[in-house]
């Protein structure tokens, strides 16, 4: 048993953005990746639709930098959105060459000029999706994680979760530089110091900040609230997109219904089988995410219903078998098969707009820290994420980091031995109801008041409701011994008050943020970043 452990690159988060970094490092460095769960237990091996990249003669990249600054609603850095779509090409490349198994187009469904089948999806003004079938994000994990595994220079921990990162200002020492984090081992229910050269935070998004998101139960904002607490800047966390369309059904958690269906001709419709978007947009079905949700919101809530319905009974069983497998049989072991009814769908929070602040290299305002994936905002996706674009801002991130760690890592001294974790204060709780109580009413109270739709008076409930459970939260954490599922809480309420900070700052409607109060977009004044910094105060205690 080590209490220490010394890597050059310590990569906390195992999805697209931290195991294609690994892999790039690996020749370079000695990696440590740490994963809570499984490795490929992720937002990213739930991903359905694709990766947009320009693969098509009649597509430009001057099309796809358009369509993503306008769903980005005027706060997409330009230059960002510029580098990311250029360097397309060269990520699916590199993914093609790892083995991926991207879709091929065929005689009987030609779609373009590309050798692969591209799909459309919203926001987006041509064919630009290369995708794995219904299931990209698995096809994509699933081959990263095989050539993990099968490096000698890579170490991995699963079942290891962050607790902190260790800063020098943290130690007391002069400087700011990240020298590592303190993991807690659920196997051997102990906090372990794990020191390295650069630390990488790739932990993905925070939707289990509410009660209904299609992200697995890992992504509660880890690198967020952990980068926040040793002074980093974070933007834009208003900015929460909910997917128009996940399953309805008691058996169906979580279950995302791809936006390609839409791309492939799906409606939206009521029960009666009224469509409704054309009263919302003229792009009808296809406008980006944060309309399409809101206006099936905006009809569930006038109509007091359940849920609405997705149709693409005018495609045949075979098309969607084919297209379509994963979410075909799925519906299919429910009882639904959707070549003839629709299916009942409710939006659902999905991906974390904002994050950690970062430069063009990944690199956070501390030194030694970098982020990349959805945990970091780059200024690719400004107010609102277009379809698609996450995994690509996941790969083309990945190798930027990685040029830039390989040029500076020579350069970088070893952080010597750390002090351990200090539990000499703390006992095993047998209070564990409190931690399920918490998380449970946080959950709740931002579905219903920090949603897609928003008011001041609902955001100020929110408000005064996360600063009392952040103090119980404060009180737990300092006199019981961490586990799990209190370190994730933690971060939930940190992320969360983030989330409502940065939206009661916002007195305008725009992209993911709707205030029914301030519903127009303020093109002058509020065309602007929301920033938030915590301010930091000296303290000597390493576990602190």
């Amino acid at each position: 048993m080590h209490d220490q452990y010394l890597h050059d690159v310590l990569i906390i988060g195992s999805g697209a953005a931290g195991l294609s970094l690994a892999l790039k490092l690996a020749d370079f460095a000695k990696v440590a990746v740490l994963s809570k769960e499984n490795l490929a237990e992720g937002a990213t091996f739930y991903a359905q639709g694709g990766v947009s990249a320009v693969l098509d003669e009649a597509d430009s990249f001057e099309s796809h930098i358009e369509d993503t600054l306008i769903a980005g609603a005027g706060l997409c850095n330009p230059e960002v959105v510029k580098r990311v779509v250029n360097n397309g090409i060269n990520s699916i490349n590199w993914l093609v060459n790892l083995g991926v198994d991207f879709t091929r187009t065929d005689d009987k469904d030609p779609s373009g000029n590309s050798p692969y089948h591209l799909h459309q999806e919203g926001g987006h003004s041509h064919r630009r999706i290369i995708h794995a079938a219904d299931a990209t994000g698995k096809a994509i994990e699933t081959k990263l994680e095989a050539k993990v595994r099968a490096n000698k220079n890579i170490d991995l921990y699963e079942h290891h979760i962050a607790v902190d990162l260790i800063t020098e200002d943290k130690l007391s020492r002069l400087g700011n530089r990240c020298l590592g984090a303190y993991v807690f081992n659920q196997d051997e229910n102990r906090v372990e110091v794990f020191r390295a050269k650069i630390t990488v935070l790739a932990t993905g998004g925070a939707g289990k900040a509410y009660l209904y998101t299609s992200n697995p139960d890992a992504c509660t904002g880890d690198g967020i609230a952990m980068a926040w607490r040793i002074g980093c800047r974070i933007a834009n966390m208003e900015f929460i997109q909910f997917h128009p369309t996940c399953l309805f059904h008691p058996q169906a958690k979580s279950f995302l219904v791809s936006e390609a269906l839409r791309g492939e001709g799906a409606k939206l419709i009521l029960k009666n089988g009224q469509r409704f978007m054309s009263q919302y947009d003229s792009r009808e079905e296809l406008a980006p995410r944060d309309i399409v949700a809101r206006a099936i919101d905006n009809e569930m809530k006038r109509l007091g219903l359940d849920c609405v319905y997705l149709d693409i009974t005018h495609h045949d069983a075979e098309f969607l078998k084919h297209h379509f497998p994963n979410i075909y049989q799925r519906c299919l072991s429910l009882d639904l098969d959707i070549s003839r009814e629709p299916i009942p769908i409710v939006p659902a929070a999905h991906y974390t707009c904002g994050g950690v602040i970062i430069d063009e290299h990944g690199q956070t305002d501390v030194k030694g820290l970098y982020a990349i994936g959805e945990v970091s905002c780059s200024g690719l996706h400004g107010a609102n994420r277009m379809a698609s674009n996450s995994l690509l801002e996941c790969v083309v991130y990945a190798h930027s980091a990685f040029e830039h760690i390989c040029l500076h890592l020579p350069n970088i001294a070893p952080p010597a031995e750390l002090p351990p974790w200090d539990e000499s204060r703390v006992t095993d709780s047998d209070e564990e109801v409190v931690v399920t109580h918490n998380w449970e009413e946080i959950r709740r109270f931002m579905w219903d008041y920090v949603g897609i739709v928003r008011t001041t008076k609902r955001l100020q409930r929110a408000q005064h409701r996360i600063r009392l459970l952040q103090s119980e939260i404060t009180e737990y954490y300092g006199n019981f011994r961490v586990s799990k599922d209190l370190i994730e809480l933690r971060n939930l309420a940190v992320v969360a008050s983030l989330i409502i900070e940065s939206a009661l700052s916002r007195k305008e409607s725009r992209g993911l943020h709707y205030s029914a109060d301030f519903p127009v977009t303020d093109v002058n004044e509020q065309a602007t970043n929301t920033v938030l910094q915590k301010i930091q105060k000296k303290n000597g205690n390493a576990a602190a």
